[in-house]
């Protein structure tokens, strides 16, 4: 009789306070936690689960007897049994998604499963989040447990409040000096950066750049620690990240990749090779427009090259520079005014430096002073119109809500190309007197 009422007691602090009963049960051995709960009836042993520590929780799943493992698995907050299961490994959590049923495993797979290119495919699942409350010789007690997953290589370890959200953090070395009584809320310090498990790779990249963090922790919508993504993973982020950008900017696709199959390449670059080549006629007809000229001197049509060659260099150069401060946020759309103005002086100091060195190089060759002053003349103008372009146009798609890395470059060609050609064929037939 007093067995009985013991333990219905037992179960109704389980039902009605399992915070409390998933702290006092921390202190147990996994497999007896999972004894205490098999013994318990399923609801009384799915509300304790759901509330243990997810380490502690997976350490517990594998304890359980299957029957009971599945029921805790299906009859808990998903994001509780995805968070477990993520932390499992492959084969072990292939079986329990197995056991499940159909409808259960399908939508768990689901949650498991972030797209492609977020914080969630780039993050370890196994990330160490522990109760404020504990002691700090409780807390390095339970990373000694975790050593060769979630705890080797640790510098910090984040803590959680009674619903599993994230807390704060407590800096290793904060940790092992502290004294064995020390609560762990009594060591917190701020978050430095946090992210979403579905922000995109772009914006995990920016926190990283924002913060200087070695382990950037990730949270689910509900504000619970599902993963942390640890350095090696945001520097492959940040390279990836670079390596796309330079992609988009000649008219590659982010999807493509070196090994992607020919008829995936074609469908990606094509259309962008089919809109360079009418910027490529439109260039062509600027110097159709100039064609008597061209055909009495025909000196004019052996430099045009070098003026539009260096009028593309110039803007190339204003254009990294401003979509590397669009990028690391440096700048806005709304310092246009004054990225523009700089890159324009820019143009103008570098455009009469080599206007002198062009204009003596063309001297040399043709001992004419009037193309020599036609082509100084056209380079100064070509190469501070391509600066204000280089700087102009990135601002100006972003500031419409479009990726200024996928088409600044082909604009820009087409810019510098026409007001290049433009200034130096229509100075020259302006001036033609000068070319006699």
């Amino acid at each position: 009789m007093a067995e009985a009422a013991t333990q219905a007691l037992n179960r109704q602090f389980l039902l009605d306070y399992p915070a409390e009963a998933a702290r006092q049960l921390e202190s147990m051995a996994p497999a007896d936690i999972a004894a205490l709960l098999a013994a318990q009836p399923a609801h009384a042993a799915v509300r304790v689960w759901s509330v243990l520590a997810d380490d502690l929780a997976e350490a517990v799943l594998e304890h359980l007897p299957p029957a009971v493992g599945c029921t805790v698995l299906a009859e808990a907050e998903p994001a509780q049994s995805v968070a477990v299961l993520a932390r499992l490994r492959p084969a072990a959590r292939r079986q329990w998604l197995g056991t499940l049923g159909k409808e259960v495993a399908r939508e768990l797979q689901a949650l498991l499963d972030y797209p492609a290119d977020t914080a969630g495919r780039l993050m370890d699942p196994r990330a160490l989040g522990l109760p404020s409350s504990l002691s700090a010789g409780e807390a390095l007690h339970r990373l000694r447990a975790q050593a060769g997953h979630s705890g080797r290589g640790t510098r910090e370890v984040y803590l959680v409040d009674d619903e599993r959200r994230l807390d704060g953090r407590v800096e290793i070395d904060d940790l092992v000096f502290a004294g064995e009584n020390a609560v762990l809320r009594e060591l917190a310090r701020p978050l430095a950066a946090v992210t979403q498990a579905l922000a995109p790779r772009e914006e995990v990249v920016q926190t990283l750049e924002r913060s200087a963090v070695t382990a950037l922790p990730v949270i689910n919508h509900a504000g619970r620690l599902v993963g942390v993504i640890r350095q090696s993973a945001l520097v492959t982020a940040l390279q990836e990240e670079t390596s796309l950008d330079i992609q988009t900017m000649v008219g590659a696709s982010r999807e493509e990749r070196a090994l992607s199959s020919a008829g995936f390449s074609v469908r990606k670059r094509l259309p962008w090779m089919q809109i360079n080549l009418l910027t490529a006629f439109l260039a062509a007809a600027v110097v159709g427009m100039f064609e008597s000229t061209i055909a009495k001197f025909t000196a004019l049509a052996v430099l045009l090259p070098v003026v539009a060659g260096q009028s593309g260099n110039a803007g190339a150069q204003a254009l990294a520079v401003t979509m590397r401060g669009l990028v690391l946020r440096e700048i806005s759309t709304r310092h246009w005014l004054r990225v523009v103005w700089k890159e324009a002086a820019v143009g103008l100091m570098n455009g009469l430096a080599v206007a002198l060195t062009t204009a003596v190089g063309v001297y040399i060759w043709s001992r004419s002073t009037g193309l020599m002053l036609i082509i100084a003349v056209a380079m100064v103008i070509s190469m501070v119109v391509a600066g204000i372009a280089g700087a102009l146009v990135p601002v100006l798609l972003q500031r419409f809500g479009q990726d200024p890395a996928q088409s600044s470059s082909i604009i820009l060609t087409t810019v510098t190309d026409v007001v290049g050609f433009m200034s130096f064929l229509g100075i020259a037939t302006l001036f033609a007197g000068l070319l006699g």
